[in-house]
């Protein structure tokens, strides 16, 4: 909660950085959905600050410090260096497109990790003061967080299938014409979408036409950073045992080690898989990683194609149980049943325990910072899935 309060000292302190709106985090968004009571305690919390101090009544208190000065000045340097770095390569759609924006993303991430993992930068009970009594806000039945119900998927099935049963199919085709005959002529494609929606186009027929006729666009997922040409930050002794580890396990099965990291479903936060592929790539695994809103078909056909030693399922959505289960399903199917699967997001307690009876092989949540540790890990789960002795916790 604390956390909150630092976040909107800013717009609170500063009147020239204030915004219109500002975030909501609740307290136990890493653990699960908050409930709508987390959401309003985060809310009041904010609102105290907002009338029941009298911060807002003054202009900006930073006005004149040398201080604040100097450090907008460094930051306004550095964003034109930026710029023009950017500049020089194109504009922006080509540093997005040659994925250097992409990189430079996943590789200020990768630094700041590294130093939380070598103790550099301090996140309070993360890498530090880890003592603690237990909390009763986690006491309750529910876990502490809001949990859907399994029955909305099917109602919110049945309902798209009522919709479409009360829809013309001909005005739908006439209208799905028009979108795609709009998308290859290069025509304003608002009027025909507009056509679309009155006729009853869903969302996904509308995304489907257009996907037939320019394609999908694929981004660039960064995890390709030289890392070697960076500093290097973090346990440098664990990420030696790690090669060799990873290494050894390869020769005794005959190839290096290969990891699939899939990110099933609509969820698009990518920071935690893009940092789990970076680490891979560091202590010597092979890496599939195709970035985000992958389907559990797509996961399970690349498992398949790239000749994997271990799927990594990466799931903040909230929605892990369906999408991890299909994504065992699906490999099933194909004769990988026996493929070790291990998956990481805001997954509760209970939820990992019925994950594990799946037949996971191990979960990590937003607890499990440690990316060597996690990396040592999946090493034991490929070795063990392999008939090979575990090799136990890193020095």
């Amino acid at each position: 909660m604390q956390r909150i309060v630092l976040e909107m000292l800013a717009v609170a302190l500063s009147k020239r950085a204030r915004a219109r709106a500002i975030q909501l985090p609740a307290w136990n968004e890493a653990m699960g959905l908050p409930r709508p009571w987390d959401q309003q305690w985060a809310l009041r919390i904010q609102q105290v600050m907002a009338f029941e101090t009298d911060l807002l009544e003054y202009g900006d208190i930073f006005d004149g410090s040398p201080v604040i000065a100097a450090k907008v000045a460094e930051l306004v340097e550095g964003a034109r260096r930026e710029i023009d770095n950017v500049e020089a390569q194109g504009g922006i759609i080509a540093a997005i497109e040659s994925g250097y924006i992409k990189r430079e993303l996943v590789g200020s991430h990768m630094s700041r990790l590294r130093a939380i993992e070598s103790g550099e930068l301090k996140i309070i009970g993360l890498n530090c003061f880890h003592e603690t009594a237990e909390s009763p806000l986690t006491a309750g039945s529910d876990g502490a967080i809001m949990k859907s119900d399994p029955a909305a998927e099917r109602q919110q099935i049945e309902r798209l299938q009522e919709h479409r049963r009360q829809r013309s199919d001909a005005d739908v085709r006439a209208a799905l014409q028009g979108l795609a005959d709009a998308a290859r002529s290069g025509d304003n494609i608002m009027p025909s979408s507009i056509r679309c929606a009155l006729a009853g186009v869903t969302t996904g027929e509308w995304g489907d036409s257009l996907r037939a006729v320019f394609g999908e666009f694929r981004p660039p997922t960064g995890v390709d950073i030289a890392i070697d040409s960076r500093e290097v930050l973090g346990r440098k002794d664990q990420v030696t045992e790690l090669r060799e580890r990873v290494g050894r396990t390869g020769n005794a099965l005959g190839r290096p080690l290969k990891i699939l990291v899939g990110k099933p479903g609509l969820d698009g936060h990518s920071n935690g898989a893009e940092q789990v592929a970076v680490k891979a790539r560091d202590v010597g695994f092979e890496v599939v990683y195709d970035g985000i809103r992958l389907t559990p078909q797509q996961i399970a056909q690349a498992a398949q194609e790239e000749g994997v030693h271990v799927v990594g399922l990466s799931i903040l959505s909230g929605s892990h149980m369906e999408l991890v289960g299909s994504v065992l399903q699906e490999l099933g199917a194909r004769d990988l049943a026996a493929l070790p699967v291990v998956a990481g997001g805001i997954i509760p307690p209970a939820d990992a325990e019925r994950l594990l009876a799946l037949g996971v092989r191990a979960i990590y949540t937003p607890k499990d910072f440690n990316l060597n540790a996690i990396m040592g890990d999946i090493v034991d789960v490929v070795r063990e899935s392999n008939g090979l002795e575990r090799l136990g916790s890193l020095s």
